[in-house]
């Protein structure tokens, strides 16, 4: 017997006038997806996530890789979804590969999705905190280090100190411990003035630490997740409450 049944907009449907969002995720991340639920926890604010090839080390040879990976990562997102935005979510890969192409690369599958990456949103983020001098803390080798300093730079940010943890492997990357990420947007914060830090890396574990770095720092702590996170909400018109730190609460003023 066939069952009658009746059809509504599905989950990405009661999203409201935001949403839905769609995310790239490196197959070799272990965190990004972790701190979203944190920002995205309405039910009614659906995220959808498929994940990229990515090489457990990264080097500018890895990541540029991946450009050839995006049409085809971003394909498999749901095609009957009318996605507001979609994120790639890479750092160091939107640097290598450059944010219009990342653009490109994912419009080709979803020609209608506004696109963002962490580094666009971190020039977005700074922009709407009137941030211009950054302390830069990596975990990457020097030449991936090299190569986002300059695109800030080139982006119109200047770059008042740059610390690394200098580590290749991903999942070395994923286990610093979060009180490393701590200590290291502190010291970044004293080694020379300047408006705020960014913690670079989707795979760097840092919204719980946020708020206690900002405290000792003295001015506002950005890492890859959280300018990302936020990005998206602004792009897609979908609360995140669960956004930490200066970033965080300026949305929530926002939406007051």
């Amino acid at each position: 017997m066939a069952l009658p049944f009746a059809v509504d907009g599905g989950i990405a449907g009661g999203a409201g006038s935001g949403g839905p969002i769609g995310v790239i995720v490196l197959q070799t991340d272990e965190t990004l997806e972790a701190e979203l639920r944190h920002a995205f926890a309405d039910p009614d604010a659906p995220v959808y996530v498929n994940r990229i090839p990515s090489a457990e080390t990264v080097t500018p040879e890895t990541l540029a890789q991946m450009a050839f990976d995006l049409p085809a990562a971003a394909a498999l997102l749901p095609a009957s979804i009318p996605f507001r935005a979609i994120g790639y979510g890479c750092t160091s890969g939107s640097t290598v590969i450059g944010p219009d192409r990342v653009a490109d690369l994912v419009q080709s599958a979803h020609p209608n999705a506004l696109v963002t990456n962490p580094l666009t949103a971190l020039r977005a983020a700074c922009a709407a905190l009137g941030i211009r001098r950054l302390g830069f803390v990596t975990p990457y080798v020097e030449d991936v280090t090299a190569a986002m300093r300059d695109a800030l730079i080139e982006g119109g940010l200047e770059i008042a100190s740059v610390a690394s943890f200098e580590q290749v492997e991903e999942k070395v990357v994923a286990r610093i411990t979060e009180e490393s990420v701590r200590a290291a947007a502190i010291a970044a914060a004293r080694q020379a003035p300047c408006d705020a830090v960014f913690l670079s890396c989707t795979n760097l574990r840092a919204f719980k630490v946020i708020e206690a770095a900002e405290a000792e720092a003295g001015v506002p702590v950005l890492s890859s997740n959280l300018v990302f996170a936020w990005h998206l909400a602004m792009l897609s018109g979908l609360p995140a409450p669960g956004l930490p730190g200066t970033l965080g609460r300026s949305m929530a003023l926002a939406a007051e």
